[in-house]
């Protein structure tokens, strides 16, 4: 349909009236009247929105005069408050109407008839329930040519479809061609959200007022191609379009990438590090944040390792223990590639202190011989001499092999003492041994070890280091079975670690102190507290969690 007359032309000649396309144009839509009347007819018009603004009032006049026994069903990917009739909103088909359109697919294709449940739930999810879409990928299934023998290879084929059957160009291309410039800015933008976007975060990462923004938003989402919760005012971009969106406008997309990544990076830089009491602007910004990640990654060396030695105790505090393995993986290789040596050795013993979290011995002795080799390429110091050989104890010590681990630990520990006698480094490797000697039995070293830790941080000062020397000391008390100790101390180092935020710290300290007031016949005052730290290694995935789970049923009894 290229314009108002070409339609009145075709009308004409599906009402079998040839004198209409020959007629002269500003008589047609006259006789096109003319030939309806008594008639009851359906006009059905289809892809409004290639006409411009004139032509469609055009139509919406003619329309609006119709006989009374004629209606007109018309579709438009453009919604337009000029029309003379009701407008329905189609987005994404829900799940119930995608099975069935599915189930009336597998009526005419054997191989949809074969999907279980949970292949119809992925294709839902991979289509977005775009009816076009669905259609399309559900019809690959069995093709020898694109050997589509299953639900993955169908998607996989929907997402790298040739170009001349490229159904992502089918449905987005058209669109695409007609964005604004308003409209290219803020789709750029939701491109590196997987989650719903609420304004705040798309303005920084465009040139955009709050008015063109919104402006932008309301125009896209009219075309059904945003997702938008107008309750919550947020609005998601779906994950086929921005990939077709990345392919098609990689220039825009790597601009607001880049706008967002030296915003995480300057929000990690003011807010991270051992600021805690900063970590909850973090914790708010932590989608904008984790949407950064693959534009940090991919982007400049000095960038990302910054951004990674800023991050890392939130990262810890927080509990997102997958998220800093995944990064600091992602930034060794990174660093690798740009031949700093020095830096994928911190990031390999960052991995390594993941790995410690898990309790996972192989992961923390594999850290520690990467940091190692790294450190030795880039001529590294006793400071990283150290740290690798500190965690290479660690691994030991899970191992249960505490006689290396106790060795390895006194190595690293006189090479802090060598550096600076009271530092943090020398109270980390003081811990470290006291936490080996208390796995092999020798209470009594241990104590002296984390006491003189403890001095240290109250020297320093340094109120975490403080937190967790009271905490070990707490839990030295329950290997003893000194329970009115171990209590005493395990509310000491509560109190001090609660401002913090250390998650993990938080559920052991809870823990412990729940078991000791039930060893002292108090299950009832600690059920609380085992109730918090079950829900915080829960939470966590931390191996601790049996033993959480165990404190509380003997809470309860």
């Amino acid at each position: 349909m290229h314009n108002f007359d070409t339609l009145l032309a075709e009308l004409g000649r599906a009402l079998a009236r040839e004198d209409i396309p020959r007629s002269y144009p500003a008589d047609r839509a006259t006789l096109v009247r003319h030939a309806l009347a008594g008639q009851r007819a359906l006009l059905v018009i289809d892809n409004l929105e290639t006409l411009n603004t004139t032509e469609r009032q055009r139509v919406f006049d003619l329309l609006r005069n119709l006989p009374d026994d004629c209606r007109a069903l018309v579709t438009s990917r453009r919604a337009s408050g000029a029309s003379p009739g009701n407008w329905l909103a189609l987005d994404r088909l829900d799940q119930a109407a995608a099975d069935a359109l599915l189930a009336e697919l597998a009526r005419r294709w054997p191989p949809v008839a074969r999907l279980d449940d949970a292949d119809r739930a992925r294709l839902y999810a991979e289509t977005a329930g775009n009816p076009l879409l669905l259609t399309w990928t559900a019809g690959q299934l069995g093709l020898d040519r694109g050997r589509c023998h299953s639900v993955d290879d169908a998607i996989d084929r929907l997402q790298q479809a040739h170009r001349q059957n490229d159904p992502l160009a089918f449905i987005f291309g058209d669109l695409v061609d007609g964005f604004t410039a308003d409209e290219t800015a803020v789709l750029a933008a939701l491109v590196h959200f997987s989650e719903p976007a609420p304004l705040p975060w798309l303005l920084p990462l465009t040139t955009l007022s709050e008015t063109a923004a919104r402006t932008a938003l309301d125009d896209l989402r009219d075309r059904s191609l945003l997702l938008t919760d107008d309750d919550r005012g947020t609005w998601l971009l779906p994950a086929l379009a921005a990939r077709y969106l990345r392919r098609v406008r990689p220039e825009v997309v790597a601009a607001t990438g880049e706008r967002l990544a030296e915003r995480a990076y300057a929000l990690a830089q003011e807010n991270g590090y051992d600021k805690h009491d900063r970590f909850p602007t973090l914790e708010a910004a932590w989608p904008e944040l984790a949407a950064a990640l693959p534009v940090l990654i991919g982007g400049a060396n000095r960038r990302l390792q910054g951004f990674c030695a800023a991050m890392l105790q939130f990262l810890n505090f927080s509990g997102r223990w997958d998220d800093r393995l995944a990064l600091s993986l992602a930034a060794e290789s990174r660093a690798l590639a740009a031949d700093d040596h020095d830096k994928a050795g911190w990031r390999a013993y960052d991995a390594g202190g993941c790995h410690v979290l898990r309790r996972n011995a192989g992961g923390v002795l594999d850290c520690a011989g990467r940091a190692a080799a790294h450190w030795q390429q880039a001529n590294a110091g006793a400071r990283e001499q150290a740290a690798a050989i500190r965690l290479r104890g660690q691994g030991h010590r899970f191992a249960k092999d505490y006689p290396a681990a106790i060795a390895d630990l006194r190595e690293a520990l006189e090479l802090s003492r060598g550096l600076s006698p009271r530092s943090r480094g020398v109270t980390s490797g003081l811990n470290s041994l006291a936490d080996a000697m208390r796995s092999d039995g020798q209470y009594d070293e241990a104590e002296g070890y984390y006491r003189e830790a403890l001095a240290i941080t109250r020297d320093l000062p340094d109120p975490e280091g403080v937190a967790v020397c009271t905490g070990k000391l707490a839990a030295l008390a329950l290997n003893r079975e000194d329970w009115p100790a171990a209590e005493r101390l395990a509310r000491e180092a509560l109190a001090l670690a609660e401002p913090l935020g250390r998650k993990q710290m938080i559920a052991a300290l809870c823990q412990w102190l729940a078991k000791a007031l039930t060893r002292q016949g108090r299950g009832a005052e600690g059920r609380c507290h085992a109730e918090r730290a079950v829900a915080l290694f829960t939470e966590l995935r931390s191996p601790d969690l049996a033993e959480a789970q165990a404190t509380l049923a003997e809470c309860r009894t």
